[in-house]
């Protein structure tokens, strides 16, 4: 059975309980206990918390590079750092283990860390495991989730305010002052420069209903504005509006930028005036914007026109809060308002001009049997050529007019027309050669017959003149009868 000896560390957020691992890491937890023990801990910042990570403390400075052994008190500043110990091997592998920090050079002073995340590999065999966390897991996990900056430091101080130990198997050094109470914390030590850990943040205290509104809408503007930096449509989320600027609202469509200019003109010299109208109709909107030469010129006209009678309806006057004017590229963003606008404009004049350079005109499958005059005795595989370079030399010259596109149009259906006849022409000559074939065939079956029927007709007059002869020579042969039998 292993020996845990416990040590109470005291927060600002509450209590962690800390069982230490004496008979594997003596030396470790000797230097932690004894520690504890003269009150080195108290009133230490927990300097650095990474969320799902680790928090680190120890460090009298609070500033992450401070520190020192319980053997430097004993034997001076070269004894400042111990020695860490490997042996046997303790992996991070759950949340709320305690470890001794490595300077960098494998040693230790008195800062050490606990774990708010499990199987922490990259710290295995780096920084010394010498505890668990067994009580106060919740404390840990508010600890985790406090608000830090881009340097893991929280915004508001997290304590350790008192240590207790609990059991100490260790007997204490003999030139170690181990005070009587707890030491009161200077005015320096509690000084970090940031919210105090007894400060209470509450924005509302001591405010108005009001107040607190205006604040919260402040808030909120400044957030729409951080957000409209982002997707580009401000240049720059601290931008304010032109002070020099009314907006008028609320016009009669049939009210003039220079009749409105007249009437405000009265207040000081205008720079411009411009009611904004619809870019496609060009109608107007009712609304319109001033801009005065001096600002004072501006105040005057916003305390003295609001809900005046123009063109037989009350406007409303207010300072412009439109950045319109101000010139930028949107980040992310290649074109301003403007460009876009001219974009709009000539899109049907740059429609014609990419349809007249860009598109092609229709294929047709009748195009392919186009040939020039004066070859239509030729093969039609050699048409087929003569098509190729004719498609050719009509895509090169494409682009043309269309008096020229016409020309061509009517001199293809010219040549279509011949290409027509000729195809005709050749195949009555194809369908005139193959029956000329079939009456050589015929012929030739008949010539063949005849002769086949001479030659048998001459073989039996042959064997009829051979029978004859024979027949005549038997005859011959045979005795004559006698007179006398006659």
């Amino acid at each position: 059975i292993v020996d845990k000896m416990a040590v109470l560390l005291e927060t600002t957020l509450g209590d962690l309980v800390v069982d230490l691992y004496t008979e594997e890491r003596p030396r470790a937890c000797l230097n932690f206990l004894k520690l504890c023990k003269i009150k080195y801990y108290n009133y230490c910042l927990i300097h650095n918390v990474q969320r799902d990570f680790i928090m680190q403390t120890g460090d009298p400075t609070g500033s992450g590079r401070g520190g020192e052994s319980v053997f430097c008190k004993l034997y001076g500043d070269q004894a400042r750092y111990f020695e860490a110990e490997n042996v046997p091997r303790i992996k991070h592998k759950k949340k709320g283990t305690v470890s001794m920090v490595n300077n960098g050079n494998d040693q230790h002073g008195s800062q050490f860390l606990i774990t708010v995340g499990e199987n922490l590999d990259y710290l295995n065999g780096v920084h010394t495991v010498f505890g668990e966390v067994t009580e106060g897991m919740d404390v840990l996990m508010k600890i985790n989730e406090a608000f830090v900056d881009k340097e893991f430091c929280p915004y508001q101080d997290i304590r350790i305010t008192h240590t207790v130990i609990l059991e100490d198997p260790f007997d204490d050094p003999q030139d170690l002052q181990i005070p009587d109470r707890s030491p009161e914390p200077t005015k320096e030590q509690l000084d970090s420069g940031r919210i105090g850990a007894d400060e209470e943040i509450d924005d509302s205290k001591g405010k108005s209903t009001a107040e607190i509104e205006e604040v919260l809408a402040e808030k909120e503007a400044s957030t729409r504005a951080i957000l409209l930096e982002m997707v580009g449509d401000l240049p720059d989320a601290e931008i304010k509006p032109p002070e020099n600027v009314l907006f008028v609202c609320k016009l009669n469509p049939v009210t003039t930028d220079e009749d409105l200019e007249i009437i405000f003109s009265r207040f000081g010299s205008i720079r411009s005036c411009e009611i904004i109208r619809d870019w496609k109709t060009g109608e107007s909107l009712c609304y319109a914007f001033i801009e005065f030469e001096k600002q004072e010129d501006c105040e005057k006209a916003y305390f003295k026109m609001d809900n005046v009678l123009i063109d037989d309806r009350r406007i409303h006057v207010d300072f412009s809060q439109s950045v319109a004017k101000v010139q930028w590229k949107g980040k992310g963003g290649k074109y301003t308002k403007e460009d876009f606008k001219e974009y709009e404009k000539n899109l049907g004049k740059s429609s014609s001009i990419s349809l007249k350079d860009k598109a092609q005109p229709k294929q047709d499958s009748k195009y392919e049997l186009l040939l020039d005059e004066g070859e239509a005795s030729k093969s039609h595989r050699h048409g087929k050529k003569h098509h190729k370079e004719k498609r050719h030399r009509r895509h090169s010259e494409e682009g043309g007019d269309k008096r020229k596109a016409t020309k061509n149009k009517e001199a293809a259906e010219s040549e279509l027309q011949q290409h027509k006849s000729t195809d005709i022409i050749d195949e009555y000559s194809r369908d005139k050669k193959r029956d000329q074939k079939k009456r050589d065939h015929y012929r030739s079956r008949s010539r063949s017959g005849s002769q086949e029927r001479d030659y048998h007709k001459h073989s039996k007059s042959k064997k009829k003149s051979k029978y004859r002869e024979e027949t005549e020579e038997r005859r011959s042969r045979s005795p004559k009868r006698p007179k006398n039998m006659e």
